[in-house]
This record gives structure tokens, sequence and C-alpha cells, in this order.
């Protein structure tokens, strides 16, 4: 396999990766042959992973505009995957002056293009860290510059959770991450559920069970389990919900019944 002018060196392309599969299902063109072929084994059983990722992104920009209504101007995305048209810098700052934002991803991929789009860019970066360790992402030396940790900060885990298996303690590292944050910060969380999707979970599992084959498992988490990630933050209305249903811009019966799959919700601390 021939590898493109933009993979990093350091990386292996012949092996899946989540956020390459992810870009893929966006329409994007920074992914590999092996990305496309485990994306495309997912559709197979899921065929709307397409729309469940549009609904994700369509919700953070709505989570991201309210926080700036809200008076929060500092945005900590971690998990944030390969840079697409919309990412929470341009939302942030088209939404009010003054944004400062941390992307955080460990995919070599998405944190080689993001230093590329933001290389001009004086009030955002990328970090490459894990969300396992919340010290070093807290630490981090684009962290220390960017976001003044005693001002509220926006915390934007979406679609990332679900990658985090209860071994390695994600409801942990999202407690010590709202530790760290100043009074009035925002928790803004999707995680997948078996729960809305529009066909039997039996079918859902045969998607799960690729991401599982490519040692990148998918944890489907009940609405009760996905809630727990909240413990410390009020819920802003209207609390944990389906994607569309959260402060949506257009009708939610007008949506594709693949976007009310998994929970979308935004908390925060008193």
């Amino acid at each position: 396999m021939e590898r493109p002018a933009w993979a990093p060196r350091s990386i292996d392309i012949t092996v899946p990766s989540v956020s390459r599969m992810y870009d893929y299902y966006l329409g994007g063109s920074h992914n590999f042959e092996v990305d496309r072929e485990a994306a495309r084994k997912a559709l197979e059983f899921m065929p709307g992973l397409p729309k469940v990722m549009q609904a994700n992104r369509a919700f953070m920009r709505r989570a991201v505009r309210f926080a700036v209504g809200e008076g929060v101007t500092q945005f900590l995305d971690i998990g944030s995957g390969i840079p697409t048209f919309g990412n929470v810098h341009e939302v942030a700052r088209a939404a009010g002056s003054g944004a400062r934002v941390v992307y955080v991803d460990h995919d070599p991929v998405a944190v080689a293009h993001s230093q590329a789009v933001l290389a001009d860019d004086e009030d955002a970066d990328i970090a490459a860290a894990d969300l396992r360790k919340p010290q070093e992402i807290l630490g981090s030396p684009q962290v220390e510059r960017l976001i003044d940790l005693n001002r509220p900060v926006a915390l934007l885990l979406v679609a990332i959770l679900h990658f985090v298996e209860d071994a390695d303690d994600p409801y942990g590292a999202v407690a010590e991450l709202r530790d760290a944050l100043a009074p009035g910060s925002m928790l803004v969380l999707t995680h997948a559920s078996y729960e809305g999707i529009p066909l039997p979970q039996e079918r859902a599992e045969g998607a799960v069970d690729v991401y599982k084959d490519i040692r990148s498992p998918l944890i489907m988490r009940s609405r009760e389990e996905i809630a727990r990630f909240f413990e410390g933050y009020d819920m802003v209305e209207p609390g944990l919900v389906p994607m569309p249903h959260w402060r949506p811009d257009t009708a939610p019966e007008d949506e594709d019944p693949w976007a009310f799959s998994g929970f979308a919700g935004v908390g925060r601390t008193a």
C-alpha cells in the first residue's frame, strides 16, 4: 500500500482507525482503504452510520453556540478527530469573538492534520493525548498556553466515550476532568447506545463486532449508564435526549430515523 504524502511516517496504514473511519462516514478524504473496508463492513449492519455522525456534528455545533451564548469562550475538545468543515473554533468564533480552543486526540493522522489547519491560529491548538490520562491533557503545553482553568471551560466529549471500556474507568476520567475545571464549566457529550437505533439490536451488534475485530471496541451504554457521566453537573434543558431533540434548529420529525441513535446532553457545574 502506497503511503500518501499527508500520512505521518510513524503510523501503521494497514490497521483501521476509528477517527479515519469517522472521516470516511462524513465523506472526508483522509482515510485509507483499510479504514474504508472496515467502515463498509459496519455499514452492512448499520447503513445509517453516516446519518448518526452527521447528527453528532450538528449537535456539537448547537452546543458550542449555546456555550458561547452562556458566556463560555474556552473549549477543550477531546477525541476531536480529523478536521472537517464546521470545527469547534470556527463555530465558536462565528457565535462570538475571543474563543480559545484546544483539541485533543491520540490518532497521529488527526493530530497532524489539526496541526496543519491550526498552524497560523494563535488561539487554537492540538494536543496529542488520551482521554484515559486526564493529567496528560491538563498538563499539556497547549492547555497551559490557551486554557485558563480558573475560568469556565466547555469540555467536549462528542462520540468518544463509547470507545473507552469500563476497565479503563471512563467515569473516573470524566470526574477528574470535571474537578479540574472552574465553576460554570460545561460538559458537552454524545454517546452511542442500542436505544433509538431503527433496527433490531441483534443486527446492530454486527457493526459493534466490526469495531471489536479492529481492536477498538464500541461500548453501547444504556441511557442510565450515560447519565452517570454527568454526576456533578446540572443538566441543561432538555436533558439527556436523542441528538435531534437537543435544542433543534429544525423540526426533529424531519430528521432521518438514524439520527435518533444514542444520546446527547449538556451539563453545567454550579
